[in-house]
């Protein structure tokens, strides 16, 4: 469980969020209004043809008819950082033996280097916010379990669209809105799992999405 109380600074972007508490991946906003985030991969839309884009817009339809309450889809756009890429270059740089292939490494991290020296390097990722809000005296393991319907109900549509999906844990909706109202200090100093009493499990689908958005570009 994670409480925002910790901070009281006048103005801060806590006060902004109006965020009361995290626990279990599930944010509380106020006494009785409750969401939780899901995280998707994406599907290269543009390279379908006719008939497989109009197979996606009726099972997307579908999908949305299907609902009984309200969701909002976010896509955010984010410059990527790519100092731990680099640094992993200059390691193999430096423990790389054969000739050929040092300079074959040395020439990409140059091209590398002169990318984003021209350009921006970015990446979108997809979320789905479900939201829910109950009557007065209904207990948090109530909440829980009606969003983890939900949350259900909304991969079960999505792997019908070939969209891999998975709820964000406590820390990653902090870090998420980190780095929403905090984009250069977030660059600089990330949120770690030791600052904080959570004690979420891991999502182990975390690397399976990130693979599936590097191939799906």
């Amino acid at each position: 469980m994670f409480k925002f109380q910790i901070f009281n600074k006048k103005g801060s972007s806590i006060d902004q969020i109006g965020i009361q508490d995290i626990r279990s991946g599930i944010v509380k906003i106020n006494n009785y209004k409750y969401f939780t985030i899901i995280q998707t991969s994406s599907i290269n839309f543009q390279l379908k043809n006719e008939s497989e884009q109009d197979n996606v817009i009726d099972i997307y339809e579908g999908f949305l008819n299907s609902l009984n309450f309200p969701i909002q889809i976010l896509i955010r756009t984010r410059e990527m950082d790519i100092d731990d890429y680099l640094g992993s270059i200059n390691q193999k740089i430096k423990k790389e033996k054969n000739s050929i292939y040092l300079q074959n490494l040395k020439e990409y991290k140059n091209f590398v280097l002169e990318l984003v020296s021209q350009n921006k390097i970015l990446s979108k990722f997809f979320y789905v916010i479900i939201p829910i809000e109950l009557d007065q005296g209904q207990e948090f393991n109530l909440v829980k379990k009606q969003l983890e319907l939900r949350i259900e109900l909304i991969q079960k549509n999505l792997k019908k669209l070939n969209i891999i999906s998975f709820p964000l844990d406590s820390l990653a909706i902090i870090d998420l809105f980190y780095s929403f109202y905090n984009p250069i200090k977030a660059k600089i100093q990330p949120i770690i799992l030791d600052q904080f009493n959570i004690q979420d499990t891991p999502i182990s689908k975390k690397e399976k999405l990130n693979e599936d958005q590097r191939n799906s570009r």
